[in-house]
C-alpha cells in the first residue's frame, strides 16, 4: 500500500468506514432514548391503571387487603411487561410485591410525592441496571390518598427488542461498506496503472531530482530521442553548448553544434565515457548512455567542463602537499620541552618542501624561560637549515641587534608577516649587513617571508622562509600557510619555555634546599652525588648532620613527585629533620615526630589550596653513628635499607624493620636497628631511582648494587662514581640521590671517662684528673676553662641529679686545614630531669653555673639516654687567648642561674 493508488484506495476505505460507523452510532444512541422513554411510558401507565381500578379502593378497606390486590397486581405485572406492581400504605407497609417475603414490611423510599397526591416519574441505578419507576396516588372517594402504586422497570427489559433489530443494521451497513470498497479498488487499480505503482514519496523525489538535474545540477544534462532529437537539456547544458531557447523537440544538426559533437550525440550504437570534444572555448568531457533495451531508444548525455579543473589541478596538488606538511609538522614539531630543538625542529620540515633556507631568531628571554618584556629587539639564532655554507648568515648561537629597515625588525614590530617576493631590489637586507646580503644574493636566495612566532599574544622571535635558485618566489598564498605552521611552532616552543622556566625555578629551588657542603665532622668521610631526572627535578634529597658527642646523623629521603611541589615539600621534610634532630632524638622517635607533621601537612594544604596538593608519598631513613663506640642506629619509613661494605670488600644489605611511609597515620611504631660498624666501613644510602626503574624491579637492582660494591676498597669518591656509572641508565625517569660514608672510630686514647660518686667532695678529684689528661693531649692552656666547666656541670648533676654520675672528656682531632679540633665535656646522671637558663635575682648567692658554661664553650646541650641523660658542652680547640681568673668579672654579668626544672 505505499503507493499512490493503494493510499487513494485506503482513504477511500476509511471514509466509507467512518460515515458507516456513524450511521450505526446514531440508530444505536436513537434506540436507547426510545427505550428509556418506552420505560417511562409503560411504568406510568401500568402504574395509574393499576391504581384507578373500580375494586382498588374496597380493597384497600378489606380485613386482608394483600389477599384481595396480590392477584390482581401480578395479573397486571404480567400483563404490562414490568418488573413488578406494588402497593403501598401510606405508612410504608407493603401490601404487594412480586416477592411474599417483601410482604407486609415497612419501607422507606422517595414516594413522599405521590403520598402528597403528585404522581411522578424517576429514573435510578438499582441492583439489576439502570431502571425507571412510577409512583401513582390511589385516592378514595373524597379524593384523599389512601395508598400508593408504583411500579418499576429495567431498561434493559425495554432494549431486548432492539439488540433484536441489530443484526438488520450491521447487515445494511456490512453491504454499503462492501460495494464502496468495491468501487475503491476499482478506481485504485485504474490509478495504479497511471502512477506505475509509485509513493508519494518516490514522485515526490523524481520532481526534486528532475527539478535539480534542470536548474542546479553543476554538471550538464541531455535526454535525446531514438531519431535524433532533444527531449531535454538541463540550465547547465544550456550553458555550455550555448544552446538557443527554443531547442527542446529539435533536431541535434539544427542546433550549431560541432560536427564531432553533433555525431556522437546522434548516433544509437555510440556510448562514450570522458571524451573529450570542443565547444566554442570550453573543452567539455562527455559522457553518453544508452537507454534501451530498459527504455525508450534513445540516450542520456552528462556534460563536464574540464577547462577549469584543469587549470585547478596544480592547485590542488599543491594544497595536498601543504597538508601533508602540516600533518608531518605536528607530529615532529614539539616533542621535546627544549625550546632549541622545538625551533630546529620547525626549520628541518620546512626544509626543503616548503622553503630551500629556514632560520629562526628567538628573543633572547624566551631562551632562558622568561616572557620578552618588549624593551628588547635583540634576537639569537637559534636554529638553520638548507645551508652547506656557514658563512652565509649569522651562525646559530649569536645574538644579533636587527636595523630597522630589515625585514625582521619590522615582522617583530608589527607582529605581522613581511613579504618579499624579488629580494634583488630590497634594500632593507642591505642596511643590516650589506657584503652578508651579497653572499646571499650570490647563493641564489631571491625571495624571502618573515613571520612572527606569536603564542598568547607575545612575540616569541620570528621564522625567516627563503626560496633560491628555481624555486618560484612566495606568494600570497604562502603567508597564510607559513602563519599556521609559525602558529604552531609557536605554542610548541612556548610550552618549551614555560617548562623551562619552572624547571630553572624547581632547579634553584632545590639547589638551596640541598645541602650546598658537607659539614666538617670525625665520623665519617663523606661522599655523596645527586642526579635530577629526565622529568625535571623531584624530591631526593640527603644529608649529614653532626649531633653531640662526635656522633653524626646520615640521611636520605624521597618525595614522590616532580617540580615545584616536590622540591619544597623535600625542603620542608629537611628543615624538619634538622630541627628534630637537634633535639637528639632516637632515630625511631624522630621518624614518628616527622610522620606526625606530615600527616598535619596534609589537611592544612588541603583546606587552604584549591587544588590540594598534599605530600602524597615521602620516606625517609635516619642513621646515627657514635664513633666512640661503633655504635650505628637506622630506622627507616618505607625507604629503602642501607648497604654495609665492610673493610674486606664483602657487601652486606641491612634487614630493617618494616615501617610505613611518612604521613599515612597507620598508627604502627617506628622501629629502629643497631649494630657495630668496623672501622673503614662504608655506609651506602640511596633513593629508591638508583635501583629501581621501568626496566628493573627493586631485586635486580639491589643485585646490581651489590656487584658494583663488591670489590676492592675503595675511597667514598670513588665508591660514588663507580655505583653511578654502573646503576643508572642514560636518561634515568626518577632523581637519585647517593650517599656513601666511610667509618671512623675515636681511638681510646682520645677519651677520657670517670665515675662520680654523689658526694660534693668528688667534684675536686675529678677536676684534678681532668686537669692530668689534659696535660697529657697538651691542652694546659685550656685546663682552667675545662676545669671550670666540668665543675659546673658536676655540680649540677650532683645537686639536681641522681646515681650513676659520670664524666666524659673526648678530644677530636683536625681533620682538614680549616678546624683544630674539638674538647667535649658529657657529664651524664640518672634523671631525666634538664637543667634551664634563668634570670637570678641580685640576691641569689650562686646558681650562675650554666652561665659560665654558656660563655666558656661554643654550643651546650642535653641529650636524654634509656638509662638517663647527658648535659654536653663543646669547646673549640682553636688558637686563641683562654679566660683567666680575672676575666670572669668581665664574663659574669650576674644575672643568670642554672636549676633544675
Amino acid at each position: 500500500m505505499g503507493s499512490i493508488a493503494g493510499q487513494v484506495f485506503l482513504l477511500q476505505l476509511a471514509v466509507v468506514v467512518l460515515l458507516v460507523a456513524a450511521a450505526l452510532v446514531a440508530l444505536v444512541l436513537q434506540a436507547q432514548r426510545d427505550s428509556m422513554q418506552e420505560a417511562q411510558s409503560r411504568t406510568r401507565a401500568a402504574a395509574q391503571a393499576f391504581a384507578n381500578s373500580p375494586t382498588i379502593v374496597a380493597a384497600l378497606n378489606s380485613p386482608d387487603p394483600t389477599a384481595a390486590l396480590q392477584p390482581h397486581a401480578e395479573a397486571a405485572r404480567k400483563a404490562a411487561g414490568v418488573d413488578a406492581v406494588i402497593v403501598y400504605r401510606l405508612d410504608g407497609i407493603t401490601l404487594t410485591h412480586p416477592d411474599p417475603d417483601q410482604i407486609g414490611k415497612h419501607v422507606i423510599g422517595p414516594y413522599a410525592e405521590a403520598a402528597g397526591g403528585k404522581a411522578f416519574t424517576s429514573t435510578f441505578q438499582g441492583s439489576l441496571g439502570l431502571s425507571v419507576i412510577s409512583a401513582v396516588p390511589v385516592r378514595d372517594a373524597d379524593g384523599s390518598v389512601v395508598a400508593i402504586v408504583s411500579a418499576p422497570v429495567t431498561v434493559e427489559k425495554v432494549e431486548h427488542m432492539v439488540k433484536q433489530q441489530l443484526p438488520v443494521l450491521l447487515g445494511g451497513a456490512g453491504g454499503a461498506l462492501a460495494i464502496a470498497a468495491a468501487g475503491s479498488g476499482l478506481v485504485s487499480r485504474r490509478l495504479r496503472r497511471q502512477t506505475h505503482g509509485l509513493g508519494p514519496a518516490h514522485m515526490t523525489r523524481m520532481y526534486e531530482h528532475h527539478d535539480a538535474v534542470l536548474h542546479a545540477v553543476r554538471e550538464g544534462v541531455l535526454i535525446i530521442t531514438g531519431d535524433g532529437r532533444l527531449l531535454l537539456a538541463n540550465d547547465e547544458a544550456r550553458r555550455l553548448l550555448d544552446l538557443p531557447a527554443d531547442a527542446d523537440g529539435r533536431h541535434i544538426t539544427d542546433l550549431g553544434l560541432a560536427q564531432d559533437l553533433a555525431g556522437l550525440l546522434t548516433s544509437d550504437d555510440r556510448p562514450a565515457t570522458d571524451a573529450v570534444y570542443l565547444a566554442a572555448d570550453r573543452l567539455l568531457a562527455v559522457n553518453k548512455r544508452l537507454t534501451a533495451p530498459r527504455g525508450p531508444a534513445g540516450s542520456v548525455v552528462t556534460l563536464r567542463d574540464t577547462t577549469e579543473l584543469r587549470a585547478l589541478s596544480g592547485t590542488v596538488e599543491v594544497t595536498r602537499e601543504r597538508l601533508n606538511l602540516l600533518h608531518d609538522a605536528g607530529m615532529r614539531i614539539g616533542t621535546t620541552l627544549d625550546v632549541r630543538r622545538t625551533a630546529e625542529e620547525l626549520a628541518e620540515v620546512a626544509v626543503p618542501r616548503f622553503a630551500d633556507v629556514v632560520t629562526v631568531e628567538l628573543l633572547d628571554p624566551v631562551l632562558h624561560g622568561e616572557e620578552p618584556s618588549g624593551a628588547t629587539v635583540e634576537m639569537r639564532r637559534t636554529a638553520v637549515a638548507g645551508l652547506d655554507e656557514d658563512h652565509l648568515v649569522h651562525p646559530v648561537g649569536e645574538l644579533t641587534r636587527f636595523a630597522a629597515a630589515h625585514p625582521v625588525s619590522s615582522g617583530l614590530a608589527d607582529g605581522r608577516p613581511v613579504l618579499v617576493r624579488d629580494l634583488g631590489s630590497f634594500d632593507g637586507r642591505r642596511a643590516q649587513d650589506p657584503e652578508c646580503a651579497r653572499r646571499i644574493l650570490d647563493h641564489g636566495i631571491h625571495s624571502l617571508l618573515v613571520v612572527p612566532l606569536r603564542a598568547g599574544g607575545v612575540v616569541l622571535g620570528v621564522a625567516v622562509f627563503c626560496r633560491a635558485s628555481v624555486s618560484p618566489p612566495f606568494e600570497d598564498e604562502d603567508v597564510s600557510f607559513a602563519e599556521e605552521l609559525a602558529a604552531r611552532t609557536a605554542a610548541c616552543i612556548d610550552n618549551a619555555r614555560r617548562y623551562t622556566r619552572e624547571h630553572t625555578m624547581a632547579a634553584a629551588l632545590q639547589r638551596s634546599l640541598l645541602p650546598r657542603g658537607l659539614p666538617e665532622q670525625t665520623a665519617f668521610d663523606v661522599a655523596c652525588r645527586y642526579l635530577p631526572a629526565r622529568a625535571g627535578v623531584g624530591g631526593d634529597w640527603f644529608d649529614v648532620i653532626p649531633l653531640s658527642g662526635t656522633r653524626v646523623a646520615l640521611v636520605v629521603g624521597d618525595v614522590v613527585g616532580h617540580g615545584l611541589h616536590a622540591a619544597a615539600t623535600m625542603g620542608r621534610l629537611r628543615t624538619a629533620v634538622h630541627n628534630f634532630s637537634g633535639l637528639d632524638m632516637p632515630p625511631e622517635e624522630l621518624l614518628s615526630k616527622l610522620d606526625e607533621l606530615v600527616a598535619q601537612i596534609d589537611p592544612e594544604e588541603s583546606a587552604t589550596e584549591e587544588v590540594a596538593q598534599g605530600i602524597t608519598g615521602a620516606t625517609c631513613l635516619y642513621a646515627v653513628y657514635d664513633p666512640a663506640s661503633g655504635e650505628l642506629a637506622v630506622a627507616t619509613a618505607g625507604h629503602p635499607g642501607p648497604v654495609l661494605v665492610y673493610p674486606d670488600g664483602t657487601v652486606d644489605l641491612l634487614q630493617m624493620p618494616v615501617s610505613p611511609p611518612l604521613g599515612l597515620s597507620t598508627g604502627l611504631p617506628f622501629e629502629s636497628a643497631e649494630l657495630t660498624v668496623p672501622e673503614g666501613s662504608r655506609l651506602v644510602l640511596f633513593t629508591d631511582g638508583l635501583v629501581e626503574d621501568r626496566n628493573r624491579d627493586l631485586d635486580a637492582g639491589l643485585a646490581d648494587l651489590r656487584a658494583a660494591l663488591t670489590g676492592p676498597d675503595r675511597t667514598p669518591e670513588a665508591t660514588c662514581a663507580v655505583v653511578m656509572e654502573a646503576m643508572l641508565p642514560k636518561q634515568p625517569r626518577d632523581d637519585v640521590a647517593l650517599l656513601v660514608a666511610r667509618a671512623r672510630r675515636l681511638c681510646p686514647a682520645q677519651v677520657a671517662e670517670w665515675p662520680v660518686p654523689r658526694d660534693p667532695a668528688a667534684v675536686a678529684a675529678t677536676r684534678t684528673a681532668c686537669a692530668r689528661r689534659l696535660a697529657e693531649w697538651g691542652l694546659e692552656q685550656i685546663a682552667f676553662t675545662a676545669e671550670l666547666v666540668l665543675s659546673e656541670l658536676i655540680t649540677n648533676a650532683i645537686r639536681y641529679g641522681t646515681e650513676p654520675i659520670a664524666v666524659r672528656l673526648l678530644r677530636t682531632e683536625p681533620i682538614s686545614g680549616f678546624t683544630a679540633g674539638t674538647l667535649i665535656f658529657e657529664v651524664s646522671d640518672g634523671s631525666s630531669t634538664a637543667p634551664r637558663l634563668r634570670r637570678a635575682n641580685v640576691t641569689d648567692e650562686g646558681g650562675r653555673g650554666l652561665f659560665l658554661v654558656a660563655q666558656l664553650t661554643e654550643r651546650w646541650g642535653t641529650r636524654y639516654t634509656p638509662r638517663g641523660k647527658v648535659i654536653w658542652a663543646e669547646r673549640s680547640l682553636q688558637d686563641g687567648v683562654p679566660p683567666t681568673a680575672e676575666h670572669l668579672g668581665e664574663i659574669m654579668p650576674g644575672l643568670w642561674e642554672d636549676t633544675a626544672p
